[in-house]
């Protein structure tokens, strides 16, 4: 079933107590104006608290709690919705989502698991914890809860004054630019993958069921070997625009945001403005532009 501007509705007034409305700002730093969503200064520093928050709200949730795979943000941002709200939460994340994610995790009080090897090893360890006991899996993108959580980030930008002819937006497995393209009715909108971390775009030329290897500086934030049905099935639908940028790019957008507008966040979110900076995405003469930061766990980097 496709996430309506209903189901945001609804899931707006639900999360609403425990997320923050993040800030807007405009912009010409960067050569041209732009519209910035500040959305990595959301609950545990990315918009996957929406989803998560949204999610463990709207399950029904068994005895053992909640368990969950992640890179790192939708495991700190799953582990802070189930402590809050009073559930057990068991979260498995591979040792390459790195300190700043791990310790956010841990800050929460969740029962961390570090798992050695990739996120399919903590993806498969996550499985062997639900199997043996019977707690729930919340899918970090493909599911109709987290779409229409993570949607509520675009109803809150509507709200803030967003007037742009085009939308850019980070892309992993598909939760986000899929509550974009649920909530945001004849918008352009573009996404943004590294090329190393290229789900949607080797979907969609490839097929839903494609798979890729996932490596590069995005790896623990966009790295989704396989793209989200539902975030295809609506790519396909809106005939979405995806970018493929390169790691030097992302890492020089993410430093050029701390130097011009003094904001840190991760490599994945200034992914989104590398679009701009590395000149993959052109805007026309007088084409309003608006950019979600989304992430802001980074490893601590060179300024």
């Amino acid at each position: 079933m496709p996430v309506t501007i209903a189901d945001i509705d609804d899931a707006a007034a639900r999360i609403a107590e425990y997320v923050h409305v993040t800030p807007v700002m405009r912009s010409n730093a960067f050569g041209l104006p732009l519209q910035f969503k500040l959305e990595h200064t959301q609950v545990t520093g990315s918009f996957k608290a929406r989803g998560a928050f949204n999610s463990v709200l709207t399950a029904d949730l068994p005895p053992a709690g909640i368990v969950a795979a992640s890179g790192g943000n939708h495991g700190a941002a799953v582990a802070h919705a189930a402590t809050s709200l009073g559930h057990d939460a068991h979260i498995y994340v591979p040792e390459f989502a790195g300190p700043a994610k791990i310790d956010v995790i841990r800050q929460t009080g969740a029962n961390l698991h570090v798992v050695e090897g990739a996120y399919a090893d903590a993806a498969a360890a996550a499985k062997a914890h639900q199997e043996r006991t019977g707690a729930i899996d919340i899918h970090p993108f493909d599911a109709p809860a987290t779409l229409a959580g993570q949607g509520t980030c675009f109803k809150e930008w509507d709200a803030q004054g967003c007037d742009a002819d085009t939308i850019i937006i980070a892309i992993g497995g598909g939760g986000l630019i899929g509550g974009a393209m649920s909530w945001f009715k004849g918008r352009n909108i573009i996404g943004v993958e590294s090329e190393t971390t290229n789900s949607m775009h080797a979907a969609l030329q490839h097929g839903p069921e494609t798979d890729i290897e996932v490596s590069g500086i995005c790896a623990n934030a966009l790295g989704a070997k396989r793209i989200g049905r539902l975030a295809y099935d609506l790519a396909k639908k809106n005939d979405l625009q995806t970018l493929l940028l390169t790691d030097e790019a992302i890492a020089n957008a993410q430093k050029l945001l701390w130097q011009n507008l003094r904001q840190l966040v991760e490599p994945a979110g200034a992914a989104a403005l590398a679009a701009i900076t590395s000149g993959a995405y052109k805007p026309s003469k007088n084409e309003k532009v608006a950019v979600l930061l989304c992430g802001a766990n980074p490893a601590p980097i060179p300024i």
